[in-house]
C-alpha cells in the first residue's frame, strides 16, 4: 500500500480519537455487553459519557486498525437496527445509515478542497453522500459533516476523511462540541455525530485525553 493508505491501515504509527454522539434511547445491552465485546474484539478504547443529556458521546481511541474495527462494528449494529425497524414498518425502501461527523472548522477547508474538488473526490470514490455544514456547532469551533450511505461506503468515506485530518492538523485551539441537556428528544431514526481528531504519533501533535467516563450509565443506556 502507498503511504497515504498506510496512514489509516496501520502502516504508520498513528493513533486516532473518534467521538460519536448517539441518541440516549438506544441501548448498549444489559450492563454494556455490546460495548465490552467491541472493546475486546477491536482492541480500541471505548468510553461512554454520562449525564442527563438526551445524547451521549461515545469515544473511540487507539491505533487506526483498532479504531476502524470498532467503527465497523458500530456501523453494522446501526444497519441491523434499521433492518429490525423495517419489520413493522410500512416503508417500501430501506433508509441509509446516516452519521454526522464533527471536525475542527480549521480543517474543513482542506476537506472541501479548492472549488469543492476534494469533497467531490471523496463522494465519488467512497460512494457515500457527504455534506459539510456551513455554520459551527453551538459553543464550539467545530462543524458537522453528514455522511449517509451503505455501511461499507461510510467506512470508506471516514477512512478518507481521516487521511485529510492527518495530513492537515487543526490550527489553533479547538473548542469541542458538547451536547447540552434538553427536554426535547431527537426524532432522527439513526443519528450519530462523529467527532474526529487524528494525530500522528511523532511528537508533533498531542493526543487529547477523552473527557468521558469509563463505561455506560446503566440507568439511561445507549444502543450500539
Amino acid at each position: 500500500p502507498n503511504q497515504r493508505e498506510g496512514l489509516v491501515e496501520g502502516g504508520l504509527n498513528v493513533t486516532l480519537t473518534i467521538r460519536l454522539l448517539m441518541h440516549g434511547k438506544v441501548s448498549v445491552g444489559a450492563k454494556g455487553e455490546s460495548v465490552k465485546k467491541m472493546r475486546e474484539e477491536s482492541g480500541a478504547r471505548i468510553n461512554i459519557s454520562e449525564g442527563n443529556c438526551p445524547e451521549r458521546i461515545i469515544t473511540l481511541a487507539g491505533p487506526t486498525t483498532s479504531i476502524f474495527k470498532a467503527f465497523s462494528m458500530i456501523i453494522e449494529k446501526l444497519e441491523e437496527d434499521i433492518s429490525n425497524s423495517m419489520t413493522n414498518s410500512t416503508a417500501t425502501s430501506k433508509p441509509p445509515v446516516t452519521m454526522r461527523l464533527v471536525v475542527p472548522a480549521s480543517q474543513c477547508g482542506s476537506l472541501i478542497g479548492k472549488g469543492g474538488c476534494k469533497i467531490k473526490e471523496i463522494r465519488e470514490s467512497a460512494g457515500a453522500q457527504v455534506q459539510v455544514a456551513g455554520d459551527m456547532l453551538p459553543n464550539s469551533t467545530e462543524r458537522a459533516i453528514t455522511v449517509a450511505g451503505t455501511p461499507q461506503s461510510i467506512i470508506e468515506c471516514v477512512k478518507q476523511i481521516c487521511i485529510v485530518m492527518l495530513e492537515s492538523p487543526p490550527k489553533g485551539v479547538t473548542i469541542p462540541y458538547r451536547p447540552k441537556p434538553s427536554g426535547a428528544h431527537c426524532c432522527v431514526l439513526v443519528s450519530a455525530v462523529l467527532s474526529l481528531q487524528a494525530y500522528a504519533v511523532q511528537g508533533q501533535h498531542a493526543i487529547p485525553q477523552p473527557d468521558v467516563s469509563e463505561g455506560p450509565s446503566v440507568s439511561d443506556p445507549i444502543h450500539i
